[in-house]
């Protein structure tokens, strides 16, 4: 079976609790995909960005850790220690990290996209979400890595690690701002039109799958989750701040990959 079924079945079913799915994913663990390139590491920017000697920053693929403090704003819970592990990590290192790029190998802002190993060929992302340090994400078409990642993550959730001391999860309707999250609500309207499917969530929440990403989902399964609990993680965009018409629903969670959308056990 391949990875993009696995993932499909393991999220509609309940991503985080189909045993077989992360068995599985557990006896491939988190080997490189590929070459790795050795590359000296300058700064610890936070718990997922690395800047490097000749100057490159590295987002790392996989993980999402909570943001420090900029901006006058407060460091969100955990995130300097977040950073302080990936900091040990890579001075136990000898300060150098292996990188293999991701498929798309740059974003937005131009940061390198990539995996990053020790020596050992142990990879940090795992281990950071192992400890509980971040959270899972997926963005295709990165996803090499992203069946061990989530039962990394799984492992710390379980065992109320780090971040999952408290569940970080809110419902839906409290949302109040932007930022990524992880939600969970009921699946009020699901609705299809030129920019993919839209399931839209009690509180106005819309959570958009791109035509893109379709395929990866399974024909109709997206119209089955409605009138369901999901869990949805992602960056959520406030659609309030944009010109033109209002939404109907203010709030945008954009999700390209199965595993960052799961039906609940509610």
């Amino acid at each position: 079976m391949r990875l993009s079924e696995q993932l499909r079945k393991a999220s509609l079913v309940g991503a985080f609790f189909v045993s077989a799915f992360f068995a599985a994913a557990a006896s491939a663990a988190c080997p490189p995909p590929g070459p790795l390139q050795v590359q000296k590491v300058a700064q610890v920017i936070d718990g997922d960005t690395l800047r490097l000697v000749d100057g490159r920053s590295v987002r790392l693929i996989g993980l999402n850790t909570p943001e420090l403090g900029r901006k006058g704003r407060r460091a969100e819970p955990f995130a300097e220690r977040a950073k302080r592990r990936l900091q040990a990590l890579v001075e136990a290192n000898g300060g150098q990290v292996g990188l293999h790029s991701g498929e798309q190998a740059r974003d937005n802002y131009g940061r390198w996209l990539a995996h990053a190993f020790d020596s050992a060929g142990n990879n940090l992302e795992a281990s950071l979400l192992a400890e509980g340090w971040g959270y899972f994400v997926v963005v295709r078409p990165n996803a090499a890595l992203a069946a061990c990642h989530l039962l990394a993550e799984r492992s710390a959730r379980e065992a109320r690690l780090g971040l999952w001391r408290q569940s970080p999860v809110q419902l839906a309707r409290n949302v109040r701002q932007g930022g990524f999250a992880l939600l969970e609500g009921r699946v009020q309207r699901v609705e299809r039109n030129r920019g993919g499917v839209w399931l839209e969530l009690e509180g106005g929440v819309a959570v958009q799958v791109p035509v893109a990403a379709l395929d990866a989902f399974g024909r109709g399964h997206l119209e089955e989750l409605r009138g369901r609990s999901v869990e949805v993680r992602g960056w959520v965009i406030d659609r309030a701040r944009r010109q033109g018409p209002t939404p109907r629903s203010r709030w945008l969670v954009q999700v390209s990959h199965p595993a960052m959308l799961a039906e609940t056990r509610n």
